[in-house]
This record gives C-alpha cells, structure tokens and sequence, in this order.
C-alpha cells in the first residue's frame, strides 16, 4: 500500500519532502532480506534466496512453472533492483526476489542478481545484463544523468525492462510523487498509484487472449484480490498493447464504501502490458502488491512469460492496442512490418515523416542520413547529434506512435573508429538493420560490430553504375560468402526492375541473405520506369510477397519508399498501403 489513498501519481515539480522515518513493519520486512553479499562490478549484490522466512521457499516452488516458455537464445542475466527511497517497500519485494531466482533457476531460462547499488546502473556494468527487473520501487531511485541516460540507452538500444505495482511511481520525489524523469514513465508506459483496498476483489479480462504473454491463462480471465492501481498518463492503448485488465462489467466498484468516485473518466482500468520503447522491450503489470501473487502458481507462469519476454527469447507482438486492424493482426501473424522509408518524404524534415507514417495508419518506418532533423534541430539526423537532440527524435517517435526499424547511410567506414560511431549511433536510435553500401574491403570490420551490436547491415543496391558490386544478387552473395548472416541484402526492387533484374527470381537466389526490402511497383520495367500505386504497375507485387512467405524470408521491413511526385505523394502512398493490408488478409485468408 502507498501510504493512504490514493491519488500518488506525478505532479508539477514542487520542492523535494522530507524523509519518513521507518515503520517497525518496514524495518522488519528489511530485516528479512538479508545479507549474503555478491560482487557486480561496482555494485553490492545479495542473494534472493535469503529474503524469505520460514516455509516461503517451499511454498514458492510448489507454484514455480516446470519449464520456460522458448529455450534461451543464449545464457540470460536478470537485474533486479528492489531500492525504495523515503518508502519502506512493499513486503512483496523479497518474496519477488526469490521467486524469479528460483523460477530462472529450475527452468533454466535466466540467472539472476539483485542490487540496491545505483552503481549498478554505470554502463560497464549495465552491459552483462539482458533485463532489468525494477521490483516494487518507489522514490527517485538515482539522479545522477549519466545513470538515467544510461539506462534509456541500455532500453532503447535493444535491452528489456520489467516493473510492478509501485515502479509506476519510481523516480518521483516520494512522498508526493513528483515527477522527476519523465522518461522513465514513457519507457514503463505509465504513472501513478490511485488504488483502492489492499486485497480488492476484482474480475480480471484478457485484452488479448492468444498474446504469448498470456498464454498461461487458456484464453479465460478470472478474479483476484490484489491491490490494484488506476495508472495516469502516459499510459494510453496508443502507446501499449494491454495484456490485462479490470473487466466493468463483472467487478462490483461499490464493494467498498471508502471507495467510490471514479478514478479515470474513460473507466480503462488496464493492469498489465507490453510496448517497446526503441528496440527495447517492456512489461508492467500492476499485480504485486501482496507477497502470495508470487507464490502464486497462476501469476508465477505469467511473470516467467514476461520475463521471457523483456529477456527476448519470448517473440510477442507490442503494437499498440489501439493500432490494431485486421490487417495488421494479419501482419503480426506472418511476421511482415510495413513501414515508411524517410526518403519517400525526403524534401521534408524527420520529424513531418514521422507525422506523415503516423497519418498513414503506419508504426513503423526507416531513417535517412542526410535529412534534416527538424526546423528547431537543422542538422542531418545523422551521428555527431548530441544526447538531446537524439532524446527529442526518441520523445517524438513515442508520441506519434512509430518506431525506427532500418536506417539508411551511405557508407560505413572500414577503420575501427568510424565503424565504431556509426554503429553506437544505430544503437542509440533503436535500429535493427542499417541499409549501406560500405567498401567490400570494409566487410571485414563491419561483420565484427554487426555481431558485437547485434545489427543487421543490409547492403544496399542502385545501378551498375553507382553500385558496381552490390547492383546484382550474385554480387552480395559473393561479397557476403562466408561471412555472418547479419550481412546481407537491401534489395530495392525499383533499381533491380530498371536494370531487368526479375525481384522473384533474385529473391530465390539471395533466400535467407535477404534482410530487408524497399518496396517499389513501377510504371515500366526501363530505366525510366517511375513508381506508381502497388498492385498497378508492372512489378507483380502481390506475387512478390507471396513469395517471400513463400520461402520463410521476413525482412526486417517492407519499406515503402515512393520516389515520385515527392510533394504530393500521400495519395498515392496511401493506396501502397491499402493493397499492402488487402494481400495481407488474402495470405492469412
């Protein structure tokens, strides 16, 4: 419980309060979690099995799942922070603790360690980890910049974050809940802590039953006692996809005389979900407040789903709930990303491209090397942007609704240095493939960080004339021969028509080395042929697709990239879109 009732959620800045002085039922349930000491880098760690008395332990595995739900892509470490600052902390916290070390442990999907030390946050040290697990925290954990900004680079770079029940009130000034990272609120997808009784009773409905996070659950809800909050802005179903939560129709609100205005206007009670944040993966679920949730063998399954989630061994879909159309339910089932390439939209500046994909119904898009930031940032979005700067480009994709996927620069450089800042700017952005046309003698530096950054570098093709190695598949694959598969093909099918290169049989020849597309249907297969609506030219677009699916190639996007009538083009880039939905249905029939 969060002191009283019940409308802790952030405020204006206002100056900091002071300290409370500790409860007994805090300093007990401090005493509880123990001490056994473990070194992580700077940070002193304890070990989760100390934090419970008595028979916990037995109680804890006797719920525990059998087995995870996707095997482990590689070994997985888990960070758990459980620091409450000016709050005693949930009596959960140490049940917690030990049931992701024991639930990682038996079924082998992830170890753990778990800190109070902020230290712990230094990107050294925050590297070893897959996820971080923020237990139950409330108060402004650290206000250290370099931490935070090390913290949202760990996320949206590709890192997982998990959190529960009071991490919806983590960095604010406690008591009180003054916003003081906002950022963090936009990562988790929510503030505030408005809650009812401590053990309300409450039906809970699965907003998406056949998510993989939910699959625990059958595909049926059920009732619970829990502490349950109402959470505030940021949250919106345009920004998360929900999981779980408060079904109206079922639950009695007056159960509890204390309790009886409505906490939201739109009465969207949602209790647990998933977004990504950049490349980042995350999970809040708001069903934690009381120590037995975690010895819970219906919640214990679910917590290992989103673990295995945040971790990213767990594919799950994270398009915002309001998003979702038949056609992009069709998408996510045959693993196809439609988004914008930037160069569509080249003669304006990033930020109305981004306005421009979101109008388009789109959630996805690429990034261009050489346009314009914006009218208040006149600089190429390209590396050398200050962390500011890259922070507005982060805070303006989150609003609209879009997310990175690929970005387009001309070359990568073969010397270590300038290899190394190109791909420290593609982690920063959240990217997964790079699109370039590096120097074949380049290759051999490139493939290191592709594998070190865990990015694609998808090598782009002009003509012969401007791309004389990379124009042609026998080309890619011969520079790529050998080498990871994080190297392969950009194929702009564009280029490939007007030089009379067929794109089915140039997919079937590059098959798995084929990483990402830049989708075009031209008015005629000549060097002069221009882009018309898909679906109307001579590219046979719908086959293409179909093949694709065909061999069990899913580029990292299929990007529009419409380069024709540059400043009256939305018509036409909306049709691409619409015949893009309708072949999607048909192949998902």
């Amino acid at each position: 419980m969060l002191k009283a009732r019940h409308d802790h959620y952030p405020r204006n800045p206002r100056p900091a309060q002071p300290a409370l002085a500790v409860t007994r039922r805090a300093f007990l349930a401090r005493a509880a979690t123990g001490a056994l000491a473990l070194t992580c880098g700077p940070s002193v760690v304890r070990a989760a099995e100390t934090a419970a008395a008595g028979n916990e332990r037995e109680l804890i595995e006797a719920a525990l799942p059998a087995r995870a739900f996707a095997p482990p892509r590689k070994p997985r470490k888990l960070l758990i922070f459980d620091r409450n600052v000016n709050y005693g902390g949930h009596g959960s916290i140490p049940t917690a603790n030990l049931a992701f070390e024991l639930m990682g442990r038996k079924t082998g999907a992830f170890d753990t360690v778990v800190s109070r030390d902020s230290e712990v946050f230094r990107p050294e040290s925050l590297r070893q980890f897959d996820a971080v697990f923020f237990n139950n925290n409330v108060g402004n954990l650290f206000t250290d910049p370099a931490l935070r900004q090390s913290l949202v680079e760990f996320v949206y770079g590709g890192g997982g974050m998990m959190g529960v029940h009071g991490t919806s009130v983590a960095f604010t000034q406690w008591p009180g809940a003054v916003e003081d990272w906002p950022e963090f609120g936009l990562m988790l997808g929510a503030r505030g802590a408005n809650h009812r009784a401590s053990e309300e009773h409450v039906f809970i409905k699965l907003d998406d039953p056949a998510h993989p996070v939910n699959q625990t659950f059958g595909g049926q809800g059920f009732d619970y006692r829990d502490e349950f909050f109402r959470v505030y802005e940021p949250y919106s179903r345009k920004r998360v996809r929900v999981l779980l939560s408060i079904d109206n129709d079922k639950t009695d609100f007056k159960q509890d005389p204390r309790f009886t205005k409505p906490e939201r206007a739109d009465n969207d009670f949602a209790l647990a979900w998933v977004r990504n944040y950049g490349r980042g993966r995350t999970f809040y679920c708001t069903i934690a407040h009381n120590p037995y949730v975690f010895r819970d063998p219906k919640l214990l399954p679910f917590y290992l789903a989103a673990a295995q989630f945040i971790l990213g061994d767990l594919p799950a879909p994270t398009i915002p709930s309001a998003s979702l159309t038949p056609a992009i339910r069709a998408q996510e089932k045959l693993g196809w990303r439609l988004g914008i390439e930037a160069y569509t939209f080249h003669k304006f500046t990033l930020f109305e491209a981004i306005e421009k994909t979101a109008a388009l119904g789109l959630p996805f898009m690429g990034g261009l090397s050489f346009q314009k930031v914006s009218d208040g940032i006149p600089k190429n979005f390209e590396p050398g942007l200050s962390d500011d700067e890259l922070r507005q480009v982060r805070l303006k994709l989150d609003a609209s609704g879009v997310r990175l996927l690929t970005y387009y620069i001309q070359d990568i450089p073969g010397d270590e240095a300038g290899c190394r800042k190109v791909f420290e700017f593609g982690r920063k952005i959240g990217i997964e493939t790079f699109m370039a046309e590096p120097k074949p003698e380049a290759l051999g530096t490139v493939e290191k960080f592709c594998d070190a950054y865990d990015i694609n570098v998808a090598l782009h093709n002009h003509d012969a004339k401007a791309s004389p190695v990379y124009w042609q598949p026998a080309g890619i694959l011969k520079a790529c021969e050998g080498r990871s598969k994080r190297l392969g093909a950009c194929a702009d099918i564009g280029y490939w028509m007007r030089s009379g290169i067929d794109p089915i049989q140039a997919v079937r020849q590059l098959k798995e080395r084929l990483i990402t597309v830049q989708m075009h249907d031209l008015h005629a297969r000549s060097a002069d042929g221009h882009d018309v609506p898909w679906g109307t030219g001579v590219g046979n677009t719908e086959a293409f697709l179909k093949e694709l699916h065909r061999l069990g190639i899913r580029p990292t996007m299929f990007g529009l990239e419409y380069s024709y009538n540059w400043l009256e083009s939305m018509p036409d880039v909306a049709k691409c879109v619409a015949f893009f939905n309708q072949v999607s249905l048909r192949v998902t029939g």
